[in-house]
């Protein structure tokens, strides 16, 4: 498993492989005894030290204004215990409030519910109503001004895999069509739904095939049923995706795709854990939406960054300002987001709400190497220019 410092190492010298995913290391907090591994402590089990711990005040992300949009985070991937999560609903809206986020969406399989709503505990007459896990959270989410978007996954075998469809109205209506994948999608997108494809080498894929955009793939991109792909999942990124993205106009998502519970996964207030930034003009549901569907999103994982050129450079320049002096170019750090700049064979890097003076040497162009614009491909920025 690589690191952001051991990442950008080999893209400097070799490029990373871009039809297999790359794991990183996210550095998640040692506890006593990882959740999984607690198989006789039953389903709601959470580990002592998450108990005994001190509560952190709820982390702030600092992100600037990208002109008129406000910049959200979100995470549009998340399980609970009604599919195979193993944390309730509010829990997951209380996570996401400890993680600074604005948004998220509870995604659980429709075709896969091994907990409540599915075989394990029958729910009475409700055991097939996949909008459960949503009302649950929702009281929870407006009581904390988080936003809950309405969404679940529809589970595959590869091809065509996974798909997320958020911002849809009824989940049932989609599980109603379960033998039927492509009218699956297809109700999504009638409803006004986002549909992105999940992990692209998962499931039935070795950790050393290709990652490869199918034929079915093809026919749900032409059939205007796939809006985004995850570039990032969990500790994994696909460094592919970025290329599929960029040729197709498809938007770039991170997520967590979280399972266990958030000290498990990433320990508390993880700076590294993945989510996507949503360039949205207000802070709402409305907006939210309408900005997944404009393609302004950006991926925020491990230290990394990823997004479309256009939308990495009006990022950069909200979040680093430039000015001369005598010893060299200033640049200061606006953000939580670190910058790993190299110009001229130099490097340099400026932390989240830090500061670096470069000596440019005559060179106009700055290479953010942390941040991606396409495969195999960092940000760009010509210097002098804030």
């Amino acid at each position: 498993m690589l690191d952001r410092r051991d990442f950008l190492k080999q893209l400097a010298v070799m490029g990373v492989a871009t039809t297999t995913p790359v794991t990183f290391d996210l550095g998640r907090t040692s506890i006593d005894r990882p959740l999984s591994e607690q198989a006789n402590d039953g389903l709601f089990a959470i580990p002592t030290r998450q108990i005994l711990r001190t509560k952190p005040a709820p982390r702030k992300i600092l992100i600037p204004d990208v002109g008129e949009y406000r910049v959200l985070k979100g995470d549009f991937h998340i399980h609970t215990v009604f599919s195979d999560g193993v944390i309730m609903p509010k829990d997951r809206v209380k996570e996401a409030v400890d993680n600074g986020l604005d948004a998220i969406a509870i995604t659980d399989h429709i075709e896969y519910r091994p907990y409540f709503g599915g075989n394990a505990i029958k729910l009475l007459d409700k055991n097939d109503d996949h909008h459960m896990a949503y009302n649950i959270a929702l009281p929870e989410a407006e009581k904390h001004n988080l936003i809950l978007v309405r969404g679940t996954e529809i589970t595959k075998k590869m091809p065509p895999g996974h798909f997320n469809a958020l911002f849809i109205k009824d989940a049932n209506a989609i599980a109603s069509a379960v033998t039927d994948w492509k009218k699956m999608l297809a109700i999504a997108t009638d409803q006004g739904g986002f549909v992105h494809w999940n992990h692209p080498n998962f499931p039935d894929l070795k950790a050393t095939d290709p990652m490869r955009f199918m034929k079915e793939h093809e026919d749900v991109y032409k059939s205007g049923h796939l809006h985004g792909i995850e570039v990032f999942n969990g500790s994994d990124y696909f460094p592919i995706v970025s290329q599929w993205c960029n040729d197709m106009n498809l938007a770039l998502i991170a997520n967590s795709d979280i399972h266990v519970s958030e000290w498990d996964q990433y320990g508390s207030q993880n700076h590294l854990r993945p989510m996507t930034l949503v360039l949205a003009k207000e802070r709402s549901l409305n907006s939210i939406r309408e900005a997944f569907l404009a393609r302004r999103t950006i991926g925020f994982a491990a230290g990394l960054v990823f997004g479309s050129n256009e939308w990495l450079q009006k990022l950069f320049t909200a979040c680093i300002s430039q000015t001369t002096k005598q010893a060299g170019l200033e640049l200061i750090n606006k953000s939580d987001i670190p910058c790993t700049l190299q110009v001229n064979g130099k490097k340099w890097e400026l932390p989240a709400r830090g500061q670096v003076v470069i000596d440019q040497s005559g060179m106009t162009k700055l290479t953010v190497s942390n941040w991606i614009a396409g495969l195999n491909r960092p940000l760009e920025i010509t210097l002098g220019r804030s």
